[in-house]
Parts: C-alpha cells; sequence; structure tokens
C-alpha cells in the first residue's frame, strides 16, 4: 500500500452491523509511501497511528 497526504483510508467494520471507518492521512511515516499512517478519523478525536491491515482501501486525493 502506498499512500501520500490528504489521500483517505476506508476500513470495513470487523463487526457485523459495524460501521466504515474513514480517515484522513495527514502523515505518511513509512518510506516512498508506506505505512504506518498518521491518520485523523472522520468521528474520533485526535491523530492516530495506523498499520492499515488488508480490509483498508486508499481513496486517493487529486493532489500529485
Amino acid at each position: 500500500m502506498k499512500a501520500k497526504v490528504n489521500d483517505r483510508i476506508v476500513i470495513g467494520g470487523h463487526k457485523v452491523g459495524s460501521p466504515l471507518r474513514r480517515g484522513l492521512i495527514i502523515e505518511v511515516r513509512g518510506s516512498d509511501g508506506a505505512p504506518p499512517y498518521l491518520v485523523r478519523w472522520d468521528n474520533e478525536p485526535g491523530e492516530h497511528l495506523l498499520f492499515p491491515g488488508t480490509d483498508a482501501v486508499l481513496e486517493s486525493s487529486s493532489q500529485s
């Protein structure tokens, strides 16, 4: 997975009926777009360090 700042990340719910988690990548700490990512989740306060699993999907920002 390769991300850049301002990309969005979406992670599926881990329990039946649980909502998707969506967040904004505000910092890429790995080399060449690799994890970990510092993420600001839409419905959670603060910033969180994320090592995404196979259930994570990137939504690319329009920036280059």
